[in-house]
């Protein structure tokens, strides 16, 4: 049998979710190990440098940035144009990407996580972090996606990361008026896409067969 690139990960974890949408984009063929961040296997900390997910391991080489794996799939394989948006360029969206992982991904950290963090008040990290919500409100007024009629790169690297401020207090964040926001995320949770890379995969374990990503049958 072939080897195939191991791409250790965690279902829910954002960055992890955004690695598994470029791969199964692309159509590249991994094994997933899926990794229990409780209870993290040996064979994953000896080869993440961060002991983050997700990481992959191709050949000798390590990635273990979940952008840097969504270029690795992609440069491979785009079919869709994820890099090649109509009315974009990968450096635009790479500076609202890094809006998303920057200043949104610290607010959204400390409303969710609160009480982790002793100066944080949840009610303002909620109100600065929903300030990038209204700049994607702004440009999802214009079209279904962030850059066009079909989503890019961008889209697929900041949905897991608003769904997730969603999911802090869906009550509140339907109570919103960012309707744009709303219809945009509801498409993505209720695309077959999205239900493809949540699958619900067993503990990792040395020895078990392997898991290919996406589903070869």
């Amino acid at each position: 049998m072939a080897d195939f690139p191991v791409l250790y990960s965690f279902r829910r974890c954002p960055y992890a979710i955004r690695a598994r949408l470029a791969v199964a984009a692309s159509r590249e063929t991994v094994e997933l190990r899926e990794i229990v961040l409780r209870d993290k296997a040996s064979e994953f900390l000896a080869v993440s440098p961060s002991a983050t997910v997700p990481c992959l391991k191709v050949g000798e080489r390590v990635i273990d940035e979940s952008l840097d794996i969504m270029f690795w799939a992609l440069e491979r394989s785009d079919p869709e144009g994820w890099l090649t948006p109509p009315h974009s360029d990968v450096n635009t969206m790479l500076d609202l990407i890094g809006s998303c992982d920057g200043p949104f991904k610290k607010h959204l950290d400390r409303y969710k996580y609160d009480t982790r963090y002793a100066d944080a008040n949840r009610e303002e990290e909620r109100a600065s972090a929903s300030d990038f919500v209204w700049k994607l409100e702004d440009r999802l007024k214009s079209g279904p996606c962030l850059y066009g009629e079909t989503a890019s790169l961008a889209d697929f690297a900041i949905l897991p990361f608003v769904r997730q401020f969603a999911n802090t207090d869906r009550s509140w964040f339907e109570a919103q008026g960012w309707e744009a926001v709303k219809t945009w995320l509801s498409a993505f949770e209720g695309s077959g896409r999205f239900q493809a890379v949540m699958h619900k995969w067993r503990k990792w374990q040395a020895g078990d067969n392997p898991v290919f990503f996406p589903d070869r049958g």
